[in-house]
C-alpha cells in the first residue's frame, strides 16, 4: 500500500509537482465493527460488507477511484491471541480482498484495526500477559504468506496506535516488517503507522523514529508512512462540520520532512460530513494540496463506506449508484478529473 505502475525505491524517483497522487479511494468498513479505541473487539459484532462492499468498490472504480482500505480486527482473524488464523473467517474476509482486486483497484489495503492493542494491552509493552512482538509478527507472517503473490495487496500494519512508547513501537513495527518480508511478500507496500492515532500533525516530532524501519535487505523500498487527519474541530472525525484543510499545520510540515527523508506518505483516513458545505470546501483543498505534493504523498483513502448506514456522520455509502455530495463533488474529482 512492487505495484507494476508505481515501484518505490529507497531513493524515490519523484513525480513532478502538481500531478495526481497515485492512489485514491475509500475505506470499506465492517470487519472491524465491535472494536473500541483500546483494541477490545467483539468479533461477533463484525458486519462484513460482503457483496454490498464489493459492489461499492466496483461502483467507485467505475468513477475513477483505485484504492480501498479494508479494516479488520485481530480478534476476527484469530480466535485467541497467538493462534493460527481462523480458516473460515479469513475466507470470508478474503472475498472482500479479492473483490477489491477483481473490481480493478490498484491498491487493496489489509488494515489491522486494533489501536496497537489486544483487549486493551499494548503490543510489546504489556508484559507478561499482553500481546508480544512475536505474536504480532506471526499474525503478519500468516497474512503475508496468503497475499505475497498479489502485488496490489498492501499491508496496513496497524490502525491508530496511541499512548505508547514510540521507541518500543518502532521495534514492534520492525518485527512486523521483517516477518512480512521473510514470508515472501518482498515487494508489497507496507504502511508504517505512528502514534497519536497516526496524526499527520507533528508526525516528524512524535513518530519520526519510524524512518529507521527497514526491509531485511537493509533497504526501505515500499515502506510508506501511514497517517490520519480529520478536519473537524478536534480532529477526531466525529463531527459533521469541518473547520480546516489542515495543510499549514499538518500536511505542509510533513511534506517538508518526508522530502528531507526521501520518503513517501499515505493518508489512510480523512473525511467529513457527506452533505456539509464546510467539509466539501475544506476536503477539496486538502486533496488538492496532496495532488500538488504528489512527490511525497502517495495517495489517500477517505472514511468511510462499506457496512456503514447512510445515517452515519461520515458516511460515504452510496445509495445504489448515487453518491453523497462529498464523494461526488470532491473525492471522485480529486483523482479522476485532473487537467
Amino acid at each position: 500500500m512492487t505495484h507494476s505502475s508505481h515501484a518505490l525505491s529507497c531513493l524515490y524517483a519523484y513525480l513532478p509537482l502538481g500531478t495526481a497522487v497515485t492512489y485514491g479511494g475509500i475505506n470499506i468498513a465492517g470487519f472491524e465493527f465491535g472494536c473500541d479505541g483500546e483494541g477490545n473487539c467483539d468479533p461477533s459484532a463484525a458486519t462484513p460488507p460482503g457483496q454490498t462492499g464489493i459492489d461499492q468498490m466496483t461502483h467507485f472504480v467505475s468513477k475513477g477511484l483505485n484504492a480501498f482500505r479494508l479494516p479488520v480486527s485481530w480478534q476476527y482473524l484469530v480466535t485467541d491471541l497467538g493462534n493460527t488464523i481462523n480458516a473460515s473467517r479469513i475466507a470470508t474476509y478474503d472475498k472482500l480482498v479479492q473483490g477489491c482486486v477483481d473490481a480493478g483497484a490498484k491498491m487493496c489495503i489489509v488494515d489491522l484495526h486494533n489501536y496497537a492493542r489486544w483487549d486493551g494491552k499494548i503490543i510489546g509493552q504489556s508484559a507478561p500477559s499482553g500481546p508480544t512482538d512475536d505474536q504480532f509478527a506471526d499474525l503478519w507472517s500468516q497474512i503475508a504468506k496468503k497475499y505475497k503473490a498479489q502485488s496490489k495487496v498492501a499491508f496496513g500494519t496497524m490502525n491508530e496506535p496511541h499512548n505508547l512508547s514510540m521507541e518500543t513501537w518502532v521495534t514492534t513495527v520492525q518485527a512486523a516488517v521483517t516477518a512480512i518480508r521473510n514470508a515472501g511478500a518482498t515487494d508489497n507496500i507496507i504502511l508504517l503507522p505512528g502514534t497519536n492515532h497516526q496524526a499527520a500533525g507533528g508526525f516528524a516530532e512524535n513518530s519520526g523514529g519510524l524512518a529507521a524501519v527497514k526491509n531485511v535487505d537493509g533497504s526501505k523500498t515500499n515502506l510508506v508512512f501511514d497517517v490520519h487527519q480529520y478536519l473537524d474541530s478536534d480532529s477526531t472525525g466525529t463531527h459533521a462540520g469541518c473547520v480546516t484543510n489542515a495543510t499549514k499545520g499538518s500536511f505542509a510540515p510533513l511534506a517538508t520532512w518526508a522530502r528531507d527523508q526521501n520518503r513517501q506518505v499515505f493518508l489512510s483516513e480523512t473525511g467529513g460530513g457527506p452533505q456539509d458545505s464546510t467539509c466539501i470546501s475544506y476536503l477539496k483543498q486538502t486533496l488538492s494540496y496532496l495532488n500538488d505534493n504528489s512527490d511525497v504523498y502517495l495517495g489517500w483513502t477517505t472514511w468511510a463506506a462499506g457496512s456503514f448506514k447512510t445515517s452515519y456522520v461520515l458516511s460515504e455509502t452510496p445509495s445504489g449508484d448515487t453518491d453523497v455530495p462529498l464523494v461526488k463533488q470532491v473525492i471522485i474529482p480529486a483523482l479522476s478529473d485532473l487537467p
